[in-house]
């Protein structure tokens, strides 16, 4: 113990490694912070959005009542959904910062709807919002790297390596003592601001020791390049540029290759492409028999085949009939776009095997919920939150039942 508070006494007199472990400590403080105000203030605009919601809904259904037409009902109501954020999403924003998390929809074509944002590999893209996943995985080793590229070398530099070394039986111990006190004091610098965001959010105890885990790991291996280097015996002004390239490397440019090539190896159309062809198909509509536009659908769904003929009056069980054979039409597409995204996502977590950065970035995501997997999980409950709303407003237009005021409170419930 004793030995440790002295090793501590010596790096405190050190002003460069107590500026860097207060930096790291500073950095981690309001990385956690500007996450937490982030995720605080999408939780703001989603509790925000019902209320909004609810009095929309209340103006159109006093004007709705006055016709009882279901067909203006389900095309002049949107209805709210949203993607609320995890407890750990302060950590790692990842998608959010990019993808929408409310999406209002109505029970018209979905895929023109639902495609208004692209969605792409964010753990193979260059860096993003500042967060605590920055910080770790851009920042952090930077600051390894100014504490331990010098821990041999600046010895030697000083004239004192050989005197430490011929201590008897104490010099492995010696440098053990201080990688492990360096490695330490980083540890805490990073660990403890993400626990205290971590408590106050509510993250399961379980979540929050995986990544206190991955930080463990991820100092690690920094940790093991910056020695391996040392064993070079090389200066170090040698030492520190050789592992800056690495850094750069590691972090940045190898990442961004990979992104490339992933790309370039499982080509993916855009989301605006699926939307543009679900809108050229609704509106051949327009131009085609409408008895057409009724086969097609009474297809795919015989349950509504007994609803009375069209007469030459517009009616919207023919609109919302085209508007389903339009998002069915584009249905193959759909299913390869969504091919594509899910291959490039598991493309990117292979990478993530060979450079920790990314490995670390995708791990990190995904305990969070704010990774690829998780944006797709969210269209899956507006699919499933649409279909609902569409066989809601189809049981009324196929049948020709009025739809009052009231039925507006009957209308299926987004769960997030």
């Amino acid at each position: 113990m004793t030995l440790v508070a002295y090793e501590l006494r010596l790096l405190l007199r050190s002003r460069m490694a107590v500026l860097a472990l207060l930096l790291v400590a500073l950095l981690s403080i309001a990385a956690v912070a500007a996450g937490m105000a982030e995720v605080t203030r999408q939780r703001d605009v989603i509790a925000r959005i019902q209320p909004q919601q609810a009095q929309d809904i209340a103006s159109i259904a006093a004007w709705v009542d006055k016709s009882k037409d279901a067909g203006s009902a389900a095309y002049y109501s949107f209805h709210a959904t949203w993607d609320a954020p995890a407890p750990l999403a302060f950590a790692a924003l990842g998608l959010r910062d990019v993808a929408p998390y409310i999406l209002r929809i109505r029970a018209l074509g979905l895929e023109a709807q639902l495609y208004d944002g692209e969605a792409f590999n964010p753990e193979l893209a260059l860096p993003g919002r500042f967060d605590f996943a920055f910080v770790l995985v851009y920042l952090t080793p930077l600051f390894v790297i100014a504490l331990f590229h010098d821990l041999v070398s600046g010895e030697r530099e000083a004239g004192r390596l050989r005197m430490l070394d011929a201590i008897a039986g104490s010099g492995r111990h010696l440098w053990a003592r201080r990688v492990l006190l360096r490695g330490g004091l980083l540890f805490l610098a990073l660990a403890v601001p993400l626990a205290i965001g971590a408590i106050l959010s509510q993250v399961p105890g379980v979540t929050l020791l995986a990544v206190l885990g991955m930080v463990v790991l991820y100092l690690a291996f920094w940790i093991s390049v910056t020695l391996l280097i040392a064993r070079l015996r090389w200066s170090s002004v040698a030492n520190a540029a050789t592992l800056a390239g690495l850094w750069l490397v590691l972090t940045l440019i190898l990442p961004t290759v990979a992104h490339v090539a992933i790309n370039q190896a499982i080509p993916v159309g855009q989301g605006v492409e699926l939307t543009l062809a679900q809108r050229e198909a609704v509106n051949r509509a327009w131009d085609i028999p409408r008895e057409d536009t009724m086969r097609a659908f009474y297809a795919h769904h015989p349950e509504w085949r007994d609803s009375p003929p069209l007469t030459a009056a517009f009616h919207y069980k023919w609109y919302l009939a085209f508007h389903q054979v339009g998002d069915e039409s584009v249905a193959g597409k759909v299913a390869a776009y969504r091919r594509g995204i899910e291959a490039r996502d598991a493309a990117a977590h292979s990478v993530g095997w060979l450079l920790p950065p990314v490995g670390v970035q995708t791990l990190l995501a995904r305990l969070a919920e704010t990774d690829m997997q998780a944006q797709l999980a969210y269209q899956d409950r507006i699919r499933h939150f649409h279909k609902r709303l569409r066989n809601f407003y189809y049981g009324y237009l196929f049948t020709d039942t009025p739809f009052g005021k009231a039925d507006f409170e009957k209308a299926p419930k987004f769960r997030g």
